[in-house]
């Protein structure tokens, strides 16, 4: 009994010594375990939060690659993390966890520097792990040891981040103990750099996407401006002004300038025709030169774009730099408007800041100069289609005209021709009735005298008195009448007979003077006791005129002379004084003849009948009542001219007319 029991007691202790190594493997990997779980969820929540954060910034990188090295830094168990982008040709820190201030400082002031200078870069750049166990070992570069020491670690992890199989990047992990990194801390820091690559794919393809956007909206916008202008060309196909109105406005907004102006070619100078933005002009025009943008554009047949107008490379901008420093602009773009490869004029756009235009802005630019020109040349080609319409449908008029005083003038022909041969037939009868009547009257003188010395009775002798003094009084009024009758027929024959002379330029003022001063001789010859004051107010600039000399001077004699009858018939007043006005003025492409009396005026029933021929208010051998229908035709009819009355009763009666200075006057014919 007592040996069994010592071998039971003796199997019962190696089994509870086996069972107490068991209990204590079990719990070792139970430990291990529970850290294992532990690690894998500490890694997975800082990958989670890290691709919470990618997801919150699709837009930015940094919040990611500052996530990053804070959770590297947590879950190694490291000094220091510290992320590293590549950028061109340089190496640039993205990102850090922060040691003391002045080890922060010398890390910043460590970067950017080339890639190719710095040594982890070399050791990762194939995309393999690197690390440096013990920085105070030999090989390790002197500028990686000085920061080393400074931040105060021992060993570092450096782990590439690759996008597409080239190195974008670098993230260092530090500890401040020597040694190898653990695997799975490794794993860890890979883990990070995926997501860092993953963090600036999203930001890259988001800033592509936004690119592309931003360009399709800047397109749209381009082309609903152009859209604009062509609305506008569209709808003012006859001025020019609203289509370069429309297009500064449109060049200065959607270029982002703060204005722009339209400059055309006038002469030797370029004049602002369109303006819109808060720069103010200054000027009306400028002369064409290279000294400022607008004019050199014009003369290169180019666009001039420069950054900074006040730049000393700009120098030679003489005229434009005074202009920039007095209105304040700084960058400027002109493009020159062409046409058929010669200048017109250009598009200025300004800015107040140095801050160039783009080569889409410089293209927009000289899609609107190519409008304007459109514009431009629509209105030049609508100018001569309506220039062309005009000249037509004057040359028609002309020929309407030309038909009509061809048909007047072969009117007037016949019937001076008519009148010329009733007045001849007349003249000859007349000439006998006056010729006859005188010596008849003679007759009469020497029958009395023949009688006289007869032997008659004094009653028969009262009796031949009585007969041979009415006798003499019926022949009297018989030539009164015949003298009034071969008046009216030499009126007929001038008023019927063919104009003489020639169409040429004549001085309008020397003319009227020298009817003036003939009509006063004439009227003083007939009445020595005439007198009259002429007053004369002539227009220097009324210069010559073409006229037919001989007729215009017989037009103004004889409104002269109508002039003179009634100033001299007006019921003299006290005080009054006889007054006749001749005036001239110059109307550009016409001239006025004004010539005014202050005699006895036209009453209204007559002032509508004084242009007919043969009507008169004459009293009987003054008139016959074609004065005033001849100068009609030979105002109107033969020059074109207008000629109409302006009349007081007892006042003044004022005659005007207007004769065109050149023009078509109708063929020399009968008037």
């Amino acid at each position: 009994m007592t040996a069994i029991s010592e071998d039971v007691a003796a199997g019962l202790k190696r089994r509870i010594a086996e069972l107490e190594q068991q209990l204590q493997s079990g719990a070792a990997e139970n430990a291990r375990l529970l850290d294992a779980t532990r690690e894998a969820q500490e890694r997975q929540t800082a990958t989670s939060d890290i691709l919470k954060v990618i997801a919150s910034s699709p837009t930015d990188v940094q919040p990611v690659f500052d996530a990053i090295a804070t959770s590297a830094n947590r879950l190694i168990g490291g000094f220091s993390t510290v992320v590293l982008r590549y950028i061109g040709d340089e190496l640039h820190l993205a990102a850090f966890t922060r040691t003391t201030v002045k080890a922060d400082q010398f890390l910043k002031d460590s970067f950017p520097q080339p890639v190719d200078q710095f040594q982890p870069f070399l050791m990762v750049r194939d995309g393999k792990t690197a690390e440096f166990t013990d920085t105070e070992a030999e090989g390790v570069p002197p500028v990686t040891r000085d920061l080393a020491r400074l931040r105060g670690y021992r060993s570092m992890l450096f782990m590439p981040v690759m996008s597409a199989g080239k190195s974008i990047g670098l993230i260092s992990v530090t500890r401040k103990e020597p040694g190898r990194f653990a695997d799975h801390h490794v794993q860890l820091v890979k883990t990070f750099a995926d997501q860092a690559v993953i963090a600036i794919e999203n930001v890259r393809l988001f800033d592509e996407v936004q690119a592309k956007t931003r360009d399709l909206t800047e397109a749209l916008t381009y082309q609903t401006g152009s859209g604009n202008i062509l609305k506008v060309i569209a709808s003012s196909p006859t001025v020019v002004g609203p289509v370069l109105k429309a297009i500064v406005d449109n060049a200065c907004e959607i270029c982002n300038a703060y204005d722009a102006a339209v400059v055309l070619q006038d002469g030797n100078d370029l004049r602002f025709s369109a303006h819109h933005g808060s720069i103010p002009i200054g000027l009306e025009k400028w002369p064409i030169n290279r000294h400022w943008t607008a004019g050199r554009a014009f003369l290169d047949k180019k666009p001039v774009h420069l950054h900074d107008l006040l730049a000393d490379e700009n120098a030679d901008f003489s005229d434009g730099r005074d202009l920039s420093r007095r209105m304040g602009h700084r960058s400027i773009l002109s493009v020159p408007l062409l046409r058929d490869n010669e200048s017109i004029g250009a598009i200025v756009l300004r800015r107040t800041e140095v801050q160039p235009f783009s080569d889409k802005q410089i293209a927009l630019l000289q899609t609107f100069a190519d409008q304007a020109v459109i514009a431009i040349e629509n209105v030049r080609l609508f100018e001569q289609v309506e220039e062309r319409t005009r000249a037509l449908s004057k040359s028609l008029d002309d020929l309407r005209a030309a038909q009509d005083r061809l048909v007047q003038t072969e009117k007037l022909a016949s019937l001076g021709q008519l009148t010329a041969g009733i007045a001849h037939e007349i003249k000859n009868p007349l000439n006998f009735i006056n010729n006859f009547a005188a010596l008849s009257a003679e007759l009469t003188d020497e029958l009395s005298d023949t009688l006289a010395p007869a032997a008659i009775s004094e009653k028969i002798r009262g009796e031949v008195d009585e007969l041979t003094g009415l006798l003499k009084d019926n022949l009297a009024k018989v030539v009164q009448h015949g003298k009034r009758a071969d008046s009216i027929v030499k009126n007929m024959l001038l008023h019927s007979r063919e104009g003489s002379g020639e169409h040429r330029p004549a001085d309008i003022n020397a003319l009227i003077d020298e009817s003036l001063n003939l009509a006063y001789h004439g009227a003083r010859t007939e009445k020595p006791d005439f007198n009259v004051t002429l007053r004369r107010d002539f227009d220097p600039a009324a210069g010559l005129i073409e006229v037919f000399p001989q007729e215009i001077t017989r037009v103004f004699l004889n409104l002269v002379s109508n002039g003179f009858y009634a100033v001299a018939n007006r019921s003299p007043e006290d005080g009054y004084d006889p007054v006749l006005i001749a005036t001239t003025r110059n109307l550009g492409e016409s001239v006025e003849i004004r010539i005014r009396d202050n005699g006895t005026g036209i009453p209204p029933g007559v002032k509508d009948k004084m242009f007919n021929p043969f009507f008169t208010t004459k009293p009987a051998g003054e008139g016959t009542g074609l004065g005033l229908s001849m100068s009609h035709d030979i105002i109107v009819k033969q020059h074109n001219g207008t000629i109409d009355v302006d009349t007081e009763p007892g006042q003044f009666t004022e005659f005007r007319i207007v004769l065109p200075r050149t023009g078509n006057h109708s063929n020399r014919g009968q008037t």
